[in-house]
């Protein structure tokens, strides 16, 4: 019998909105959480502004523990999970552990610690030689990617295939598609999947200042991140996280679950072109819609609606758009598309997941 993986919760953390709630409130609303950025003094950048979580982790159930131990991306997988597990209504202590999985996404890892305790040990970056006192007792947590999805996983006391995924703004949405898989291939019954991030950070800025990717609209936030526009000029760094709770169908049918909706379809390809260059044509995005499809057993034309990832730079929109088009054709020209970027950001390895959410 054919498995199939389906959507049975649903947690967010998005700037603007805390919990799914808040985030559809912020969306349906046709608002923008995107301003000038207060994490840290971003005088003399060239990009000054971002779209920023307003998150107290005592507020939203995490320990001191806790929150002194997780890095802000961990806490922001955390409080997504729960709410996601929540909404699932899973018992986990009820679950076989060993057919619970995790497949948890980022780009950038703990960015956020990584560069507090530099400063810290360092003097600002002024010493060689640094002061060991100084460092967080959890540094070595930030230079561990896989503590994303092992905390995940020690959350839900998940035995079964556990992976933190790292490809870039699509890891997020890569966390999701390889679940899906886990449940076709019968690894597990339930998987967390999802991801997390918060490079609004000095290093990271900088690193996007460096190759002119972001907006310059210092004086306008709340209206500089413009997909598809004619005068877009750059994204605008985000931040957050969203899980979601895959189960086989069957599964979550003889539990009694609410389905969401269906994974039906998954395809990633890469360009073996550049790192962050894009050719125009978008060959290797349509061959990905396309195979989606066709796993889904449907045409271009049942599409009703495609969810962009926009980031508003002009590579991009362009790649994507013509990918588009190569693989819906003449329906691409009726179909709506969008990118909910100019609300919440680019999140870079957690917006995938969060625009699936």
């Amino acid at each position: 019998m054919t498995r199939r993986a389906v959507v049975t919760g649903v947690g967010l953390v998005v700037p603007g909105g805390v919990g799914t709630e808040a985030a559809w409130r912020l969306l349906s609303e046709g608002r923008t959480a995107t301003r000038g950025i207060t994490l840290f003094d971003a005088t003399g950048f060239r990009s000054r502004l971002a779209a920023e979580v307003d998150f107290d982790p005592e507020r939203e159930g995490l320990t001191a523990d806790e929150a002194d131990r997780m890095d802000r991306y961990l806490q922001f997988a955390a409080v997504a999970a729960r709410e996601a597990l929540a909404d699932a209504g899973l018992d986990t202590e009820t679950e076989n552990p060993w057919r619970i999985g995790v497949s948890m996404g980022t780009a950038v890892g703990g960015t956020s610690r990584l560069e507090t305790d530099y400063v810290s040990t360092s003097s600002h970056g002024r010493d060689w030689k640094v002061d060991t006192e100084a460092v967080s007792p959890y540094l070595h947590l930030a230079l561990t990617p896989s503590v994303l999805a092992a905390e995940t996983a020690g959350l839900a006391g998940a035995r079964g295939p556990v992976q933190t995924v790292s490809s870039g703004c699509t890891s997020g949405l890569d966390a999701v598609g390889y679940a899906a898989r886990l449940i076709e291939d019968d690894e597990a019954d339930v998987v967390i999947a999802g991801a997390a991030e918060s490079p609004i950070s000095p290093i990271a800025m900088a690193c996007f200042d460096a190759i002119k990717a972001t907006s310059t609209r210092n004086d306008e936030p709340e209206t500089a991140s413009r997909p598809f526009d004619r005068e877009r000029d750059g994204f605008v760094m985000g931040e957050g996280g969203a899980v979601l709770i895959l189960e086989d169908e069957e599964h979550a049918r003889r539990r009694g679950a609410t389905i969401h909706c269906a994974v039906a379809g998954f395809a990633t390809h890469g360009n073996a072109h550049h790192m962050t260059g894009l050719r125009s044509e978008g060959t290797e995005m349509a061959r990905a819609i396309t195979i989606a499809l066709d796993q889904a057993h449907l045409d271009p034309t049942d599409v009703d609606y495609v969810n962009a990832h926009g980031s508003g730079t002009r590579q991009n929109d362009r790649h994507e758009t013509d990918a588009v088009k190569r693989a819906l054709g003449d329906h691409a020209w009726s179909t709506p598309m969008s990118s909910l970027k100019s609300m919440v950001g680019h999140s870079l390895g957690a917006i995938g997941a969060i625009e699936l959410a």
